[in-house]
């Protein structure tokens, strides 16, 4: 890893934020969508996030029947492209469907002081892979109103998956003029078709640090 993707990080100050993505059942070995040696990622978040005082998780939480599953479109299949009204949409299995256990966060996440929980995707027409904007890049979630009325300033970014909800939001939070970093080794990647090594490369040009665990705090 080069060297100035780890240089700078500091300890979380109160106008830094953790957040925390969706760590949820339906994306551990044994969901519905299982996010490779996802499970990993548990006991760093714990460690990590006794380090901030301020925690945001986020939770996938589909409609049923949600228009990025590839059930709603008979005769195709999980992992092809559509075009959507909003662009290209990779069709999903279903998913952390809103109320059912594979939405559920996975058992052993530990973070009791976490202030807030921002549910995404439950708007069964468009998807939600960022913590700030759902997929038609237009609708805001209302996180960026959140953090700024809470005075935060910078995010460190880790959970499920690198390639898409971690790196979506990343690069959102650059969006809305926060600083932002990804901390790597708290996170797992679906990888499809080179997709971890694109969001990198996205994620690097727009100003997101990639930094380690070690390093906080």
């Amino acid at each position: 890893m080069p060297a100035n993707h780890l240089a700078g990080a500091e300890p979380p100050g109160p106008d830094t934020a953790l957040i925390v993505v969706d760590v949820q059942v339906g994306f551990l070995p044994g969901g519905s969508l299982p996010v490779p040696r996802g499970d990993e990622v548990v006991p760093v978040i714990n460690a990590l996030a006794r380090r901030y005082a301020n925690v945001v998780l986020t939770q996938d939480w589909h409609a049923p029947g949600h228009l990025s599953f590839a059930s709603a479109h008979p005769g195709r299949a999980p992992f092809e492209t559509v075009d959507l009204p909003y662009g290209p949409q990779v069709l999903w299995p279903d998913h952390c469907v809103m109320g059912t256990r594979d939405a559920e966060f996975a058992p052993g996440l530990d973070i009791p002081h976490a202030q807030a929980i921002l549910r995404k995707g439950y708007r069964r027409e468009v998807d939600s892979y960022s913590g700030f904007l759902e997929a038609d890049r237009i609708t805001r979630t209302g996180l960026d109103g959140y953090l700024a009325s809470r005075g935060i300033r910078a995010v460190h970014v880790c959970g499920l998956a690198t390639d898409f909800c971690v790196a979506w939001t990343a690069l959102d939070a650059r969006r809305y003029g926060l600083a932002a970093a990804v901390i790597e080794d708290a996170c797992r990647g679906i990888d499809l078709d080179g997709s971890i090594a694109r969001a990198w490369t996205e994620m690097a040009a727009a100003g997101v640090r990639r930094i380690s665990a070690a390093q906080i705090g």
